[in-house]
């Protein structure tokens, strides 16, 4: 019985957690100020504020930061498949699919629109389908932040890809406070607070 408390308790790097909070994006400085990783921006900003720094989960490809009971995390993965991160880490810290909250990139909403909702159609986000598939459900909350859909002649790939235009700061921090306000005071209240901007 020992054996099975040891095996089962929580690793150092994570000790459990009520939420978890994800930023989407692909690793590396050749994708990092790309439209794809707007999720990462942002789940940045929130580690900024809470004065965290990301670290390595053992058996897992992610870096997470654990602060008052919320874990933040950044697969590092491609995005592609952020969901082998996101599931494996949601089950160690046993948050469920409902308490997770997927900050990612929009092509349905014009620049700089963010907006929030649980569960829903993918909408053919590669980053999305990879965590439906690994949490076993849709369920889970998006904080959607928008990029627009490429000009016409324009392949998806290739503009979601390219750098960002302009100055996404203030969209960032919108998306940063979405999440918070989520985790302090539940999606309704979000959707009601950010929704009317």
């Amino acid at each position: 019985m020992r054996f099975l408390t040891r095996l089962f308790r929580p690793t150092p790097a994570v000790p459990g957690a009520d939420w978890l909070v994800v930023g989407l994006g692909n690793p590396g400085a050749r994708y990092a100020a790309t439209r794809h990783n707007v999720g990462y921006m942002a789940l940045d900003r929130l580690i900024e504020e809470h004065g965290r720094s990301l670290d390595p989960v053992p058996g897992v490809p992610v870096r997470v930061a654990v602060d008052e009971g919320v874990a933040y995390a950044r697969p590092t993965t491609y995005m592609n498949e952020s969901g082998r991160a996101v599931g494996p880490l949601a089950q160690r810290l046993g948050v469920p699919a409902e308490r997770v909250v997927v900050l990612h990139d929009e092509l349905d909403l014009p620049p700089g629109t963010v907006r929030l909702r649980r569960g829903g159609s993918e909408n053919g986000h590669n980053g999305l389908k990879s965590l439906s598939e690994h949490l076993g459900t849709r369920d889970y909350i998006r904080v959607r932040i928008g990029i627009g859909r490429p000009p016409s002649g324009t392949p998806v790939p290739e503009w979601v890809l390219s750098p960002v235009e302009g100055d996404l700061t203030p969209h960032v921090d919108t998306a940063a406070e979405a999440a918070r306000i989520v985790v302090d005071e539940g999606l309704a209240k979000a959707q009601n607070v950010i929704h009317a901007r």
